[in-house]
């Protein structure tokens, strides 16, 4: 993506943000993560993971890697939407992704995943550190 268009895209999810009702309320100094929705879509989740993994690198989803499992889609992108948030650093709108991702305030990696939202558990690569903050975030 050009930079201008970054730039635009940016410009363009702070006014969103601003404007959506939507607001997070952080303490100074709070660590947070970027975790995909439960309730977005395969196609959009595949498109954030190619969009992100264009501009950051993606290498601990790989086969072989720390945070491949486990795999499914849900995880990756959740993975791969926090990496670009922290390397972007931790604005909500680098968590934005057409509305499929929120902030967590919580660590993902000690959350307990509800069974009736469809995933199995666990759903994070504990003891790793995939995005410089202590763990990989999944939701």
């Amino acid at each position: 993506m050009a930079r201008g268009a970054e730039t635009f895209l940016s410009l363009t999810l702070l006014l969103i943000y601003f404007t959506s009702g939507e607001r997070v309320q952080l303490v100074p100094g709070q660590k947070t993560w970027c975790v995909a929705k439960p309730s977005s879509d395969d196609a959009t989740l595949l498109e954030n993971i190619n969009y992100v993994c264009s501009q950051v690198d993606c290498s601990v989803l790989r086969r072989g890697f720390p945070c491949f499992y486990p795999d499914n889609l849900m995880s990756h992108a959740s993975i791969a939407m926090n990496l670009y948030y922290q390397s972007r650093g931790r604005n909500p709108w680098n968590c934005f992704f057409s509305n499929s991702a929120l902030v967590a305030t919580t660590d993902p990696s000690k959350a307990k995943v509800d069974e009736d939202m469809g995933m199995s558990a666990p759903i994070y690569c504990s003891r790793i550190t995939c995005a410089g903050y202590g763990s990989c975030a999944y939701a």
